[in-house]
């Protein structure tokens, strides 16, 4: 990959206003790369997980408990059978058709989905960048549960299952968006691995994480676009590195220092071409105090924390972005606009600052 990212700005998908319209607006007048706006306000369909079961064999949206489980104890063979099908004539590498809308997300689903096509059509021409998003399958399988209550992880056939949908969810939004963008950045949602190695998840392999992550970048790659993961907590880092993602996006507000005990693997991840997202941009109530001289400080100030463990700074600085720390849907609307407004103004006084041109 050689790409140099050069501080553009982008965002996490989730935003808390009640009118698509306006969510666009934020996006595309904020961020170098936009994004579709996920849009908690319009309920349970659009939740984190519940937006991409749709088309998954066997899951059941609870709309009076406001859940969603996976029947596991149903005759599902006809229905695998179907999904298995659908995948293989869309996602084989040799004679696949490409064709993955049998895992298209409906406007039942998706409010920021339609709004942004429909903008971008009435633009006319292509944007330089576009993002668009998906839930993890780690944060998806291990949050989502079957009848007995058991994350469906630990059942390796729905396990594959989830895994396999989700990349051709990735796949349909980036043909979907083609037609309006230059490059496409696809990030895959993982805000459980924050817990990854703690007592709760002490079960989950660190070899199965990086296969089903892998999966799921492959198929981004297969649409020419950059994938990237996202987790709002600390993690090992590495895990996202050896699964072979393009951009590494954390929380630089509040575990920054964090991406530099793996100073070995983001030493690898940059020389092959690889980009660090710098969430500095707070998420919080901080966002409130914050200006755009702090936030350009605390960036610095981690860029230096990294690159004091034998990194180049300007290989650094050439290969990031600048995103808010995690996704503003449970902010109230007017931080929710600031930390939208931070992202774009940090990014430009670091390229101003560089002399940094996309």
């Amino acid at each position: 990959m050689d790409f140099k990212s050069k501080c553009m700005s982008t965002a996490i998908g989730s935003m808390p206003f009640a009118d698509p319209e306006h969510a666009i607006d934020v996006s595309l007048n904020n961020l170098d790369a936009p994004i579709w706006p996920q849009l908690s306000h319009f309920g349970l369909y659009e939740q984190m997980e519940i937006q991409y079961s749709e088309g998954m064999p066997s899951a059941i949206i609870d709309e009076e408990k406001g859940r969603m489980y996976f029947d596991t104890s149903v005759d599902y063979s006809d229905s695998f059978a179907e999904f298995y099908e659908a995948y293989m004539m869309a996602m084989d590498p040799d004679d696949g058709n490409g064709d993955c809308s049998s895992m298209a997300i409906s406007e039942d689903y998706s409010k920021g989905i339609y709004a942004l096509e429909k903008r971008l059509q009435a633009e006319g021409g292509k944007r330089p960048f576009l993002k668009v998003q998906a839930t993890g399958p780690c944060s998806f399988a291990l949050t989502i549960v079957d009848e007995n209550k058991r994350a469906l992880w630990y059942n390796e056939e729905f396990r594959d299952v989830v895994i396999k949908a989700l990349a051709m969810k990735c796949r349909w939004q980036l043909q979907k968006f083609a037609p309006y963008a230059e490059k496409q950045i696809c990030f895959i949602d993982e805000p459980i691995l924050s817990a990854f190695g703690s007592s709760t998840y002490v079960s989950v392999q660190r070899d199965d994480v990086i296969e089903a992550l892998s999966e799921v970048i492959e198929a981004v790659h297969a649409e020419d676009a950059l994938a990237g993961i996202h987790c709002c907590g600390n993690t090992e880092w590495s895990i996202l590195i050896d699964a072979g993602v393009d951009i590494v996006n954390f929380d630089a507000f509040e575990y920054g220092e964090t991406i530099a005990m793996y100073p070995e693997h983001v030493k690898t991840h940059l020389d092959r071409g690889g980009l660090l997202a710098w969430g500095v941009i707070p998420t919080s109530t901080a966002i409130k105090e914050a200006t755009v001289d702090s936030l350009v400080a605390q960036f610095e100030k981690m860029v230096d924390h990294l690159s004091a463990q034998g990194i180049d700074k300007t290989q650094i600085l050439e290969q990031a972005l600048i995103t808010p720390s995690c996704g503003t849907g449970s902010m109230e609307e007017a931080d929710a606009e600031k930390v939208f407004e931070m992202t774009n103004k940090v990014s430009t006084a670091l390229k101003a600052k560089y002399g940094f041109q996309l």
